[in-house]
């Protein structure tokens, strides 16, 4: 039981970001805010799950 994975896992980037998937994160929130993370990572256009980009924007990014 418990919770259902937010998503299948395959196809997604592991490992370090690049500049461009933080000037891609940095630019989506700067237009749409924070929040919807799970949907954000396709429509921002990044191989990496939510929670990846949550905790990028939490700790590395937010000004």
């Amino acid at each position: 039981m418990g919770r259902t994975p937010c998503c299948s896992g395959e196809g997604l980037k592991k490992g370090a970001w690049t500049e461009d998937e933080d000037k891609k994160l940095v630019d989506y929130i700067a237009e749409h805010g924070e929040g919807g993370w799970r949907s954000l990572p396709q429509k921002a256009g990044l191989l990496r799950c939510g929670k990846s980009c949550r905790l990028r924007w939490a700790n590395y990014l937010k000004p």
